[in-house]
């Protein structure tokens, strides 16, 4: 597995898209501050472009660097559930293209609670883009095998990890709403969140 992250690492820095597990589901991966790698993405997953890409992190710290006027409410959610299966939406920062955030202001951020994304992004030295390694419309993989199906050549190396442990996509909380809203419903739940952020969601 290391010498695979190692191949991956060298990819992802030399502008490839590569897929791995997460523990929610694979992720398909690129440089998310390299314009031509994330179109990349767009392209292996038929995806309109309009539709914004998640950026996966390896350390909350790192939100300062991708979001900005950033509400004490993310870092109470940030820091009771990442790494975890939380992604939150914040003002995107002005080191994030418009091509990650579907041309919108917002990007949506999370830390995977899994050793391989967590490696790939402090190996790269940057964020990378966490979206699901599918065809858009098509059911989120959780295992190499479903990625090789939906993908094939379509990336450059997939990282097989076994099957994802939770097996779904990540809850979505959109934190530059009042109240905060949730986009799509995961493990974590509503009333989880309310408990730490101690407002209404919607």
């Amino acid at each position: 597995m290391e010498k695979l992250v190692e191949r991956a690492i060298h990819i992802l820095k030399n502008g490839g898209i590569v897929a791995f597990p997460t523990d929610t589901v694979y992720g398909l991966g690129a440089n998310a501050f390299n314009e031509d790698a994330v179109l990349k993405v767009y392209e292996a997953k038929a995806r309109p472009r309009e539709f914004a890409l998640t950026l996966l992190l390896a350390d909350i710290s790192q939100i300062k660097v991708v979001a900005e006027d950033i509400p004490k409410t993310a870092w109470k959610l940030a820091e009771r559930f990442m790494p975890g299966a939380l992604t939150i939406v914040l003002n995107k920062s002005i080191a994030v293209s418009n091509m990650i955030t579907g041309e919108g202001n917002t990007v949506a951020v999370r830390v995977p609670n899994h050793p391989v994304p967590i490696a790939l992004v402090k190996g790269l030295g940057a964020p990378i883009t966490g979206t699901s390694a599918n065809r858009s419309g098509e059911p989120s993989p959780i295992t190499a095998e479903d990625v090789y199906k939906q993908l094939r050549r379509k990336v450059d190396l997939i990282i097989d990890g076994g099957k994802c442990p939770i097996g779904i996509s990540s809850t979505v909380l959109d934190l530059t709403t009042s109240p905060p809203k949730i986009i799509r419903e995961g493990t974590i739940t509503r009333e989880q969140m309310m408990s730490v952020c101690k407002c209404s969601i919607d």
